[in-house]
């Protein structure tokens, strides 16, 4: 199988797994809904209007059009990335990032018109309700669901961990690491080739 074949098999995989278990979780879950997988580990339903990880920092409409430039950005440089021949793990890698930013640009652009909303105690979520969804094109709201309550309190409070995430964000942040522990030479001979053509003189 080509690099480029299995860039896109990955992509697709991450999106596939990151949208079933949130379309499953919206229409079965109400707000704030949770089960015990492990101790350590539940699913409890959650909605954001930000960040990885359920951060709020900018808003909205400018967040959702950010992540698709970022989407159109990664392709490129991925195609880029598979024509020099870099390391196909160091490729694959980039790939999960944009299979991350994909997965949570899905929920931003079209959850709002094809869900009703979800609701503490209830009702439950429907798809494509007669009445329309919950919110406009690019406005609606992230999935999470993934928490990981690894160490609480005598009192019962998470201490850690506390973030409530997605398969999406999850895909991301496994990248970053990877990143950052095996692939810092791929990542920084890449972007001194981009300096460089930038300030290539033209004739």
């Amino acid at each position: 199988m080509s690099i480029t074949k299995k860039s896109i098999f990955l992509i697709f995989l991450v999106l596939f797994i990151d949208q079933a278990s949130k379309i499953y979780v919206k229409l079965n879950f109400t707000l704030g809904e949770s089960v015990d997988v492990f101790g350590w580990f539940k699913i409890l339903f959650i909605e954001n209007n930000g960040m990885a990880f359920g951060l709020e920092i900018i808003g909205k409409l400018f967040l959702t059009l950010f992540r698709i430039v970022a989407v159109v950005a990664l392709v490129f440089y991925i195609r880029n990335l598979i024509r020099k021949q870099v390391r196909t793990a160091y490729i694959l890698t980039i790939s999960l990032v944009l299979a991350g930013a994909a997965g949570n640009i899905i929920d931003s652009v079209f959850y709002g018109v094809f869900f009703s909303a979800s609701e503490y105690m209830g009702p439950i979520a429907s798809f494509l309700p007669p009445g329309g969804g919950y919110e406009t094109l690019f406005h609606g709201k992230v999935v999470d669901m993934l928490y990981f309550p690894l160490i609480k309190s005598d009192t019962g409070q998470t201490i850690f961990f506390s973030p409530i995430f997605n398969v999406a964000d999850s895909a991301i942040s496994v990248a970053v690491a990877l990143i950052l522990i095996f692939f810092r030479k791929e990542l920084n001979e890449s972007l001194e080739t981009k300096k460089e053509q930038d300030v290539e003189p033209t004739n």
